[in-house]
């Protein structure tokens, strides 16, 4: 899993709610067991129009937001299905971070475990970082830093936001549960020498 610690750019406003895993990659483009070329398809039914040229009205198709590694988004985004092709079509297309008041939970949890940090932030505060990047034209850059719990609007205001620490610590480290665990071997194996004394009878003899 790659590492995210903080993440600078351009952030695409794109203030939809209720936002469903179908809409972030269709069920059209889920064939295969392949776990990559998801990206070009994200958003298919916005971002194309029927006879497949690019939809000029989405915002992802315009400048500078077709280089955005930041998306803004109103509340409930990745409601729907527990499918994890959507948080890896958003990734290969080129988000880092995505902003918003709530996610679904098991596409929040899914984002974590591919390279996305998902900042829930107060819809008043996610409008007035989207106002100043419309006012700046796109070009104000947004920062969300996962170390510091805190995101950067393009005019400098900052917000502070909260976060799962296990999946906080996977995400700044680019590890999974396993290897989060293994890298505190050390620390379980002081407990279960201490624990041998409080309770011997726990640890019969192997063999």
């Amino acid at each position: 899993m790659e590492a995210l610690v903080q993440v600078t750019g351009i952030a695409a406003p794109m203030m939809r709610i209720n936002v469903d895993t179908d809409q972030i990659i269709p069920a059209l483009f889920l064939g295969g067991t392949d776990a990559k070329g998801y990206g070009k398809h994200l958003f298919a039914g916005w971002r194309f129009l029927a006879d497949g040229s690019p939809n000029p009205e989405f915002i992802l198709n315009q400048e500078p937001y077709t280089r955005a590694q930041i998306l803004l988004a109103d509340r409930n985004f990745g409601c729907g299905s527990s499918r994890e092709r959507a948080p890896k079509a958003l990734r290969e297309f080129g988000f880092r971070a995505i902003i918003a008041p709530s996610f679904g939970g098991i596409f929040l949890n899914n984002c974590y475990r591919n390279g996305i940090a998902p900042v829930e932030l107060p819809i008043e505060q996610v409008r007035a970082i989207a106002d100043e990047v419309q006012a700046s034209g796109g070009l104000g850059e947004v920062t969300v830093d996962l170390r510091e719990k805190r995101v950067v609007s393009p005019e400098g205001r900052r917000f502070a936001f909260d976060a799962p620490e296990t999946l906080r610590q996977m995400l700044l480290q680019g590890v999974d549960e396993i290897a989060l665990t293994l890298a505190r071997m050390p620390e379980i194996g002081a407990y279960r020498e201490a624990d041998k004394t409080r309770r011997p009878w726990a640890y019969p003899p192997i063999g």
